[in-house]
């Protein structure tokens, strides 16, 4: 009876440390961005939203994301499917160079960009002489929200992948499946939640990065600023209002891709339940 006790004490105070470190580290934070936000009204926090540079810094984060994410997911899930279905020389080394982001800072990663392609870069001399600019314009932000996403599709299906085996695919195989019809109709359903967690992780990530995005991006404000990037440039400029106002909208973004992660989550456990069933 006392040691029922002792765990269910103990149990109710690991729960209550859950609940202060949730509320430390997330609900505060949140609150304090949402109120200095609003600090001088509403209408000051929507002219810091629809400002010509924040609008431009949306957009440039948006399209980043819309290129990086669906190049990431091509790659992710054929890079997924060779290393769970096949077997082959080299493919400890493919896994590493997947795992490469994790390890490497993304201001490194920006720093490697600018000396490859900046103008005293390895290929610059080549790059100026065909009029093309990677750094401190467009592709130099693909490039680098591309890298440092690489990961979180393909390490999301490579465990799911290996777990189902190829049985599946083998029969549809065997019963005169086209390899783009065994995809579509037997991978592809088993997994497409992991695909979806996997999704909404490189979202989240595109969404945020600032490090290496900040290294090739020159800060052009109006031109190659994210909303990360923007978010400095306003707090540097003592303009918290306009830059929490800014930040706010980042959260707004990061809610909805939290919402999204829930979501694919139980959908995944759900698969996995009757998985087992």
């Amino acid at each position: 009876m006392h040691a029922l006790q002792r765990f269910i004490s103990g149990r109710n105070l690991l729960i209550t440390l859950a609940w202060l470190v949730f509320a430390l580290f997330l609900v505060f934070p949140l609150y304090v961005v949402i109120s200095e936000a609003l600090a001088m009204g509403v209408n000051t926090f929507w002219q810091a939203i629809i400002e010509p540079d924040t609008i431009s810094a949306l957009k440039l984060t948006l399209w980043a994301v819309g290129i990086s994410v669906p190049l990431n997911l091509s790659f992710g899930v054929a890079a997924a499917w060779c290393v769970s279905k096949y077997e082959f020389r080299g493919k400890s080394f493919l896994i590493t160079l997947i795992d490469l982001p994790f390890s490497v800072s993304p201001i490194i990663a920006g720093l490697v960009f600018v000396l490859l392609f900046g103008a005293q870069g390895f290929f610059g001399e080549w790059l100026i002489e065909h009029d093309i600019q990677i750094i401190f314009a467009f592709p130099g932000i693909i490039l680098a929200t591309l890298f440092v996403t690489v990961p979180f599709v393909a390490r999301e299906l490579i465990p799911l992948m290996q777990q189902q085996g190829t049985q599946e695919e083998e029969a549809a195989r065997l019963l005169g499946a086209s390899g783009w019809q065994m995809f579509w109709h037997v991978t592809l359903p088993n997994i497409k939640w992991g695909l979806m967690y996997g999704v909404v992780l490189c979202t989240a990530r595109a969404l945020g990065e600032f490090g290496a995005v900040s290294v090739v991006s020159g800060h052009i404000r109006g031109f190659t600023n994210t909303l990360p990037l923007h978010v400095e440039i306003l707090y540097n400029e003592y303009n918290q209002v306009a830059a929490f106002s800014v930040a706010s909208l980042l959260l707004a973004l990061a809610l909805v891709i939290l919402l999204l992660k829930q979501w694919s989550e139980a959908r995944i456990e759900r698969q996995f339940k009757r998985g087992e069933a």
